[in-house]
């Protein structure tokens, strides 16, 4: 017999929802049988499955350690040794925001893959903010995406409720989205531009139109510069809306490239950095998120801004590019 006892995470939500995420792996036909036969139950009484859960309710699982083991599944972790120390920019009960490196997937691609939740849980589970009991019925996840090669702010739920509330500030756009890239070109003042976004799935390349199609989504961007040198611009990019390569993509339409972006950027500049510096991937780097107004569960954080460091060769590059120490 095992006993789940209802926390904060996983109040609100029906109980075959729970036994779904508890016994991932069990057909729900199975589920209903044992809530049926009393195998399982709610503070001590039958349940049909229908039951909201609130704080505290006691779910008793009437079944042996070798049936709940086939059902459960098995969640993945990076223990340490194994994962890479996370560089943590703020943590609280219900969020943490970290500085995703260059190299770092943000989300899962594939089901072998090791992205930035997998080290996220593992913090977790080894600084005691996370028991495996929790995991079971609760995973901790990401709001916003960077690609694998970008560097920066990524902001996770640490609580279902801190989870759900980010995750509303990044789909309704109320947070501030501010990134930092090194252009090509002399960039000289604001600009606010749109357009629609096009992606090819087989290739994984987004291409840009200034005129409305079926298969487009509109995008929005504005950028201001912030030094500029040498034919190249340090930028500062407000991310409007946020799709797909929009950044890279959105200022190689405009004829700004990123430096060492090989997707849509100059190869022969790309050539020149990577042989000089050693450079292999795209300047760009999510370095300012500005929390929105809010009275809910994340309300204390209403107006805050946080940053993150770019990485050491974005910090280089920058300051003998641009002939500036003072950037950042």
């Amino acid at each position: 017999m095992q006993e789940i006892c209802v926390t904060e995470n996983e109040a609100g939500q029906r109980l075959d929802k729970l036994l779904a995420k508890y016994l991932k792996e069990a057909p729900k036909s199975f589920l209903y049988k044992m809530l049926r036969k009393k195998n399982i139950t709610l503070n001590g009484k039958k349940a049909s499955g229908a039951e909201k859960l609130f704080q505290g309710d006691v779910v008793k699982l009437f079944l042996s350690d070798e049936t709940i083991g086939k059902f459960s599944g098995r969640e993945e972790c990076i223990r340490p040794g194994r994962r890479e120390a996370l560089d943590i920019l703020y943590e609280d009960s219900h969020i943490l925001l970290l500085n995703k490196p260059v190299g770092m997937l943000s989300q899962k691609a594939r089901e072998q893959d090791v992205s930035a939740v997998e080290h996220l849980i593992g913090y977790l589970l080894d600084s005691k903010a996370l028991t495996e009991q929790e995991l079971k019925t609760f995973r901790p996840s990401v709001c916003n995406r960077l690609d694998r090669n970008t560097s920066g702010i990524l902001a996770a739920g640490k609580s279902l409720a801190g989870l759900q509330e980010l995750s509303r500030f990044f789909k309704d756009r109320s947070i501030g989205k501010y990134y930092l890239c090194l252009v090509w070109g002399d960039v000289k003042g604001l600009e606010s531009i749109k357009g629609y976004l096009v992606k090819d799935g087989l290739t994984n390349h987004v291409r840009i139109s200034q005129k409305e199609m079926p298969e487009g989504v509109r995008i929005e961007t504005e950028y201001r510069p912030l030094a500029s040198g040498g034919g190249m611009t340090l930028l500062e990019v407000h991310l409007v809306t946020g799709k797909t390569h929009q950044i890279r993509a959105h200022l190689a339409s405009q004829g700004h490239p990123i430096l060492g972006d090989y997707k849509y950027g100059k190869p022969k500049v790309n050539d020149r950095y990577q042989k000089q510096y050693g450079l292999k991937s795209q300047l760009l780097h999510a370095w300012r998120l500005q929390m929105p107004k809010s009275e809910g569960t994340l309300g204390y954080l209403s107006g805050r801004e946080f940053r993150a460091p770019p990485p050491g060769l974005f910090r280089q590059i920058c300051a003998e590019q641009l002939g500036r120490q003072d950037l950042f």
